[in-house]
């Protein structure tokens, strides 16, 4: 188990357990589908406990369970120290509380306790609503080249993993996979993926939920000489 003393100095194994959660009656919601997490609502703090689950057609082998490799390269763990990492750099990314991971043989099972982002919805689920202002294309933008400079490519940048608080202040989750890499072409692959996301999601909405005026206020963002000195400091 690995967690920061300060926000869970008294942790213990039963953090990373659902059933434990569930019987305290402290789950509030449980998302759907291959990355489903539990909201937890308990002693004042509302969080996030994700278990990690495979996908694609290595789901028919083991829906759970990873190869071994060593406690540091547990999916859990590494992506309990990026955040963390991430945090500690000003990004904009959900506080780490716990990791685990539950070793059985030579394979395991993980799971990820993170300080859940209140208030939020998803960048898919505000174009479900309405268009959005060219400022919060633009203010997307720059939050992505402060990623891409820290040298933070994510496996999976789609527009479901963009938040937007109340205040409109963009955020950026589910770093399983992710890892941190020198500059180069990856960047681009990137944006490349949020793109494809989001022609999916907006495909069945009205033409004016996202077009191509759109993602050019991304891109001028993302490329504004403020956000490279941003990204910089």
């Amino acid at each position: 188990m690995l967690y920061d003393v300060s926000r869970a100095g008294n942790a213990d194994g039963r953090w990373l357990d659902r059933d434990f959660w569930q019987a305290r009656g402290t789950v509030t919601a449980t998302t759907a589908g291959r990355g489903g997490a539990s909201f937890i609502a308990a002693d004042g703090r509302s969080m996030v406990l994700r278990h990690y689950r495979r996908g694609g057609l290595a789901a028919r082998v083991s829906a759970d369970r990873y190869w071994w490799r060593g406690a540091s390269e547990t999916r859990s763990f590494v992506e309990w120290h990026l955040l963390y990492l991430m945090r500690r750099r000003g990004l904009p990314v959900p506080e780490p509380v716990a990791a685990r991971y539950l070793l059985q043989g030579r394979s395991y099972s993980a799971d990820l306790l993170m300080q859940r982002i209140t208030g939020t919805s998803s960048l898919a689920e505000r174009l479900a609503e309405a268009p959005l202002s060219i400022s919060l294309w633009v203010a997307t933008g720059r939050c992505l080249r402060r990623f891409h400079a820290a040298g933070v490519c994510h496996a999976d940048l789609n527009a479901h993993n963009i938040l937007l608080d109340a205040t409109d202040q963009v955020w950026v989750v589910d770093f399983d996979r992710a890892r941190l890499r020198a500059p180069g072409l990856w960047t681009d692959a990137n944006l490349a993926r949020l793109y494809r996301s989001l022609q999916k999601v907006t495909a069945p909405l009205p033409a004016e939920r996202f077009s191509e005026a759109d993602w050019s206020s991304l891109l001028d963002g993302y490329f504004d000489e403020a956000a490279v000195l941003d990204a910089a400091a």
